[in-house]
């Protein structure tokens, strides 16, 4: 069974409908995972997600402007690359977002097809700048997602490779409840005739695998009548 693909995740924040739009379509059209702000406060919250891969920031927002975004997210640390929409002829704001720490900007109106481009190169920049394995640390699990591996308290937990898609499912949202109809869509496919019990089975092997105490679970918890969700 091919394991599913770890989407990148991408943040626009953008108070233009139609603009948000024809971003959202396309991105997502590319494989991304794309989600949205609307207003420079909420953009700011969004921006310090960890499992954010880029944001795509516009200047003028109502709330908080582009700019003091850049500012805030750079004063804190935050390296997540970053790509700046600015009003045609603003070089001042051009040149001012590059000094906070702006990886590139691109004018509006803009081309689709260029802004993609800008996007994938940044996107390459970055996991060049940041290499090795992925490890995602919750408690006493570190999960290795590129080579397939957890440990617990530094020993490793045997996962068949449908357990261990199952989790990554869990981690591609983490903090957010995907149903069960969804988990089994991503994890076994369209095609597949299983069960929500299958789930359920599939959630006591991983809890029994990986959880201290498996009746009152840590990471892997149930959202009554909903589904499941990882909680690092």
């Amino acid at each position: 069974m091919p394991m599913p693909e770890l989407r990148k995740r991408i943040l626009i924040v953008e108070d233009d409908e139609s603009i948000t739009l024809g971003l959202r379509m396309n991105l997502e059209a590319e494989g991304y995972d794309v989600i949205v702000a609307t207003d420079g406060e909420s953009g700011l919250g969004a921006a310090r997600a960890p499992d954010v891969a880029l944001v795509i920031l516009d200047i003028m927002l109502p709330k908080m402007n582009g700019l003091e975004i850049l500012r805030q997210l750079r004063g804190e640390g935050c390296k997540t690359p970053i790509v700046l929409l600015s009003a045609r002829g603003a070089e001042l704001d051009k040149v001012m977002g590059l000094e906070l720490g702006a990886e590139d900007y691109i004018t509006k109106p803009f081309s689709l097809a260029e802004l993609l481009a800008r996007v994938k190169a940044q996107l390459r920049r970055d996991a060049i700048a940041r290499p090795g394995n992925r490890i995602v640390q919750a408690g006493k699990l570190a999960i290795n997602i590129e080579a397939r591996e957890v440990l617990r308290a530094g020993e490793p937990v045997p996962l068949t490779a449908t357990e261990f898609d199952l989790l990554l499912c869990l981690l591609e949202e983490a903090g957010r409840v995907l149903s069960r109809e969804q988990i089994l869509k991503r994890v076994w496919g369209p095609g597949h005739h299983g069960t929500p019990r299958t789930i359920d089975n599939f959630m006591l092997q991983l809890r029994a695998k990986l959880e201290d105490d498996p009746a009152e679970p840590a990471h892997l918890l149930t959202v009554r009548g909903v589904g499941y969700r990882f909680q690092a």
